[in-house]
C-alpha cells in the first residue's frame, strides 16, 4: 500500500513526493483513514513511528475545503522543539496547498507571534502556556477550530500541562474533531481522552514496548567514574551521532563542557538556554555540526533527528516511560541504534522495572581496560580525536572517534571485542516510514 491509496489532493501529494514518502508506516496506515472520515482518534505510538504525518496529512486534506484566513486546526505540543518540528513538517507537506501555519510558544517575544496570527493562518502549532497568554490577551481567535490535536499527551501530563489543556478546551467549539497521540497511556491521560473525545477509534502500535530496532546495554559503574567511562565509550568509531541524557540542567552543561575540553564537538540542550540557543543547538546536531548533544529530558520528545546512532543515559531516568522516550531518539525510521545506560547501585530498582517492561534481562557490560577501582575519577582523559576540532571540521570527519588509533579502542569484556557489540543490519529498504533523507520512507 502506498500514499496514493489515501486519495489525497494533488497539492498534498506533491509535498509527500517531495519529502520522499512512498510506503506509509503502521501508525499512518491505521490512523489516516479514520481521521479523513472525521472520527476522533487515540493514537498510541512511540516517537519515531511517523505519527506527525499521520495527523498532518488529513488536516491538510480537510482544510483545503472550506473557509480560508482563520484558525481552523490547533495542534498542541509539550515543547518548543516539537512545536517547531511539527510546524516544519506541516509547511513541507503543505507547500503547494497555500495553507499557512504558525507556531506559538514561550521564551520569545509575543509581538511577532501576534503579527503572524493576524496574517490569517489556518493552522496553529502551540505550547499550552503561551497559547493561554494569547487567549487571555485576545490575540488569537479559536472559535473556528475544526480539528484539535493533543500531541505527546503523556509528556504534557509529565510537565504539568493538563490543567492548562483543560482551560484551553473551554475556549474551543464543542463540535470538533479531536485527535490524541501518546507513547503511553497513564490514567490521567485515559481520563482526559474519555472527557474530550467522542467514540474515538484507538490505533495502537506496540505503544508499551521500546522500538525493536534499538539494542540495550547497561554499564554498571560508581557515580564518580561516570565522566571517565563516558569518555571511554565515546572513543569508539561506531559513535556517529550521540545523544547523552542527564537528570539536571547543571549536569548537562558540565558534561558538555568536559566533552568539549576533551576535544569532542559537543553542545548541550537544557531549559536555561534561550530559544535561539536551543534552536541553534538542535540545528547544529541535526546537520552534524555537533556530533554529541547532552540534554535533559526536555529534549526526549522534541528531537526529530533520524541519524542518531547512540543514546547514552548518563543518569538513569526516573520512570520506565522516560526510558522509553529517551531511547526512542535512536533506532528511528527502521534504522538500528544502541541505548547505553550508566548505572549505579541506586538504579537497581529502575533497572528491574525496565527489564520487566522489556520482558528480558538487559546485558551488563564491562570494559576490560577501564579502571573501576580508583578512588577518584579523572576528568581529563586522553583526547579521542588526535586532530583538533578545526581539523575535524576541515576534513569533514563523520565520526567522533574516526582519528583514534586502533590500540586506543576499549576492549569489551564478556561479549564481542567491540564495546558496542555487533550492530544489526538495517532493514530500512524493506520498511515503511522515514525522513526525506531516505526516499522510501515517511517518519516525522
Amino acid at each position: 500500500m502506498n500514499f496514493e491509496s489515501f486519495n489525497l489532493h494533488p497539492s498534498i501529494m506533491s509535498g509527500v513526493r517531495e519529502l520522499g514518502y512512498v510506503t506509509p508506516t503502521p501508525i499512518q496506515l491505521q490512523a489516516i483513514p479514520p481521521i479523513l472520515q472525521g472520527q476522533d482518534v487515540v493514537g498510541l505510538a512511540q516517537t519515531g513511528t511517523g505519527k506527525t504525518a499521520a495527523f498532518v496529512l488529513p488536516i491538510l486534506q480537510r482544510l483545503l475545503q472550506g473557509q480560508r484566513g482563520c484558525v481552523r486546526a490547533l495542534i498542541i505540543a509539550p515543547t518548543r522543539e516539537l512545536a517547531e518540528q511539527t510546524h516544519d513538517t506541516t509547511q513541507r507537506l503543505g507547500k503547494q496547498t497555500r495553507l499557512r501555519s504558525v507556531t506559538v510558544y514561550g521564551g520569545v517575544n509575543m509581538t511577532p507571534q501576534i503579527q503572524k496570527l493576524r496574517g490569517k493562518a489556518e493552522i496553529v502549532v502551540a505550547c499550552p502556556g503561551r497559547l493561554l497568554d494569547h487567549i487571555r490577551q485576545g490575540t488569537v481567535n479559536l472559535s473556528h477550530i475544526e480539528v484539535l490535536v493533543l500531541d505527546e499527551a503523556d509528556r504534557m501530563f509529565d510537565m504539568g500541562f493538563l490543567p492548562d489543556i483543560r482551560k484551553i478546551l473551554k475556549h474551543l467549539p464543542s463540535h470538533r474533531q479531536t485527535l490524541l497521540f501518546s507513547a503511553t497511556m497513564p490514567d490521567d491521560i485515559r481520563r482526559l481522552a474519555h472527557d474530550v473525545l467522542r467514540n474515538p477509534v484507538t490505533v495502537q502500535i506496540n505503544h508499551t514496548m521500546p522500538l525493536t530496532t534499538v539494542s540495550h546495554a547497561l554499564y554498571p559503574v560508581e557515580h564518580h567514574h561516570k565522566n571517565t567511562l563516558l569518555m571511554k565509550l565515546l572513543k569508539h568509531p561506531d559513535t556517529e551521532s550521540v545523544l547523552v541524557f542527564t537528570r539536571t540542567k547543571q549536569r548537562a552543561m558540565s558534561v558538555a563542557q568536559r566533552l568539549k575540553k576533551a576535544g569532542y564537538i559537543a553542545t548541550s540542550l537544557q531549559g536555561n538556554m534561550s530559544q535561539n540557543q536551543r534552536q541553534a543547538a538542535l540545528d547544529g546536531f541535526r546537520k552534524g555540526s555537533f556530533k554529541i548533544l547532552v540534554a535533559t529530558d526536555i529534549a526526549a520528545r522534541g528531537i526529530d533527528v533520524s541519524h542518531i546512532s547512540h543514546v547514552i543515559n548518563f543518569d538513569m531516568p526516573d520512570t520506565v516511560d522516560a526510558y522509553t522516550h529517551r531511547i526512542g531518539r535512536t533506532g528511528r525510521a527502521a534504522k538500528t541504534g544502541d541505548a547505553f545506560t550508566l548505572t549505579t547501585q541506586n538504579d537497581n530498582a529502575m533497572v528491574r522495572a525496565i527489564e520487566n517492561t522489556l520482558g528480558m534481562k538487559l546485558e551488563r557490560r564491562k570494559l576490560e581496560d577501564f579502571d573501576y577501582t580508583s578512588s577518584s575519577a579523572h576528568n581529563t582523559p586522553a583526547v579521542p580525536l588526535q586532530q583538533s576540532q578545526r581539523h575535524h571540521r576541515r576534513t569533514g570527519a563523520k565520526r567522533a572517534g574516526s582519528h583514534t588509533s586502533s590500540d586506543s579502542k576499549p576492549r569489551y569484556h564478556r561479549t564481542s571485542e567491540k564495546p558496542f557489540g555487533k550492530r544489526r543490519s538495517s532493514h530500512a529498504a524493506h520498511s515503511s516510514g522515514s525522513s526525506a533523507r531516505k526516499p522510501h520512507s515517511s517518519h516525522n
